[in-house]
């Protein structure tokens, strides 16, 4: 197993390649180990203030600082959070280093990221459907959606599904939509029901020595002044220029709806305060590298036949175990199988994405 050390960081997974003298190994770029953060439970009563100036804030451990969504370059500005949870709501803070704090947008359930923006993504079963999407600005309106499927699964997007209870808070250090000084940042403390982000998991209730799969995102704009308001920055010819996307777990695309790559988040059993470790399972080293082929299948196109022979043809090395994938057709479409050799689980990624564990 690969073990994720008590400060939330993750071993670093070296792929070694060698041939077998009768079946060639299949060679994937899989996805770098996501990020890990370990969550402990409070040991006093949490403030929506945007302060976190609890004792539980305090003892809590901060994430590594926010890196570009491509994973290659280092953002303009820091950001770094920490997360907590008790038996009625899981919390978040978020401290962002901006020196021109701004924000335009009031309307709850607008687009959101067309201002600056933090944002949270859930998915807690990890089958990448079924998963929820939180966003806010520095004037703390929010925009919050579940979505059954990723976008390049075409499902549906629920925008009218509310996180009912969210509590939020924002404080400035400095001044908001004020062009005349230069500020130093702002944080968010935000905290979710367990009752309403536990409608997509397995069960109900706190998910004490177990793991979600959880990623956050912070949208950042080049801005331009009218008569001292910001807005988005445009070129001459009146387009925005694109936006600075500033990720916890890289995602190694432009794109948060991959929600294969996003980070871990495992509820350890007791106050914070406390250093446990957790063990990420082995067979998730195997589901990385699955959804390398099952990315490489859905855009093979025209070449599916000879994608799939390729796939079925060779085998992976799992840490120190080979794998054989294997592709199947069928009336209702393809999936993708593994037995895996460490749980001697069934593992199944279906043509729509969905991810399914079976038992022999």
């Amino acid at each position: 197993m690969t073990t994720i050390s008590k400060s939330g960081l993750s071993v670093t997974m070296m792929i070694k390649t060698f041939f077998l003298s009768l079946k060639t190994v299949f060679v994937v770029k899989a996805q770098e180990p996501p990020r890990n953060y370990i969550a402990y439970q409070t040991v006093d009563t949490i403030q929506i203030d945007g302060m976190a100036n609890e004792t539980s804030w305090e003892k809590a451990l901060w994430t590594d600082n926010y890196i570009d969504i491509e994973g290659d370059k280092t953002p303009a500005y820091s950001t770094k959070m920490k997360m907590l949870y008790d038996e009625e709501y899981l919390y978040f803070y978020a401290e962002m280093e901006e020196p021109h704090v701004w924000a335009t947008l009031k309307q709850r359930d607008t687009v959101i990221f067309y201002n600056n923006d933090f944002e949270i993504f859930i998915d807690p079963d990890g089958d990448t459907h079924n998963y929820y999407e939180f966003e806010m600005n520095a004037l703390n309106t929010l925009w919050d959606l579940f979505l059954t499927k990723p976008y390049r699964n075409h499902g549906k997007i629920i925008d009218s599904w509310d996180i009912q209870g969210v509590k939020t808070a924002v404080r400035i250090d400095g001044t908001l939509n004020d062009p005349k000084d230069i500020d130093k940042g702002w944080s968010v403390e935000i905290a979710f029901p367990w009752k309403v982000i536990t409608e997509a998991s397995r069960k109900n209730g706190v998910p004490i020595n177990e793991f979600w799969r959880i990623n956050f995102s912070r949208v950042n704009w080049d801005y331009q002044l009218k008569d001292d308001k910001y807005s988005r920055k445009q070129d001459a010819d009146g387009k925005f220029l694109p936006e600075y996307n500033w990720v916890w777990s890289p995602q190694w695309v432009i794109n948060m709806h991959e929600p294969e790559h996003w980070g871990y988040l495992f509820f350890a059993d007791g106050k914070v305060g406390k250093e446990v470790d957790f063990e990420l399972p082995e067979d998730e080293h195997i589901k990385w590298k699955m959804y390398a082929l099952y990315r490489k299948l859905l855009g093979a196109g025209d070449n599916f036949v000879k994608v799939k022979d390729e796939i079925d043809s060779k085998s992976l090395k799992v840490l120190d175990k080979m794998v054989a994938p294997k592709v199947e057709r069928h009336k209702s479409g393809w999936n993708i199988t593994v037995i895996s050799p460490f749980s001697s689980k069934v593992l199944l990624i279906k043509e729509d994405g969905k991810f399914i564990v079976f038992e022999r």
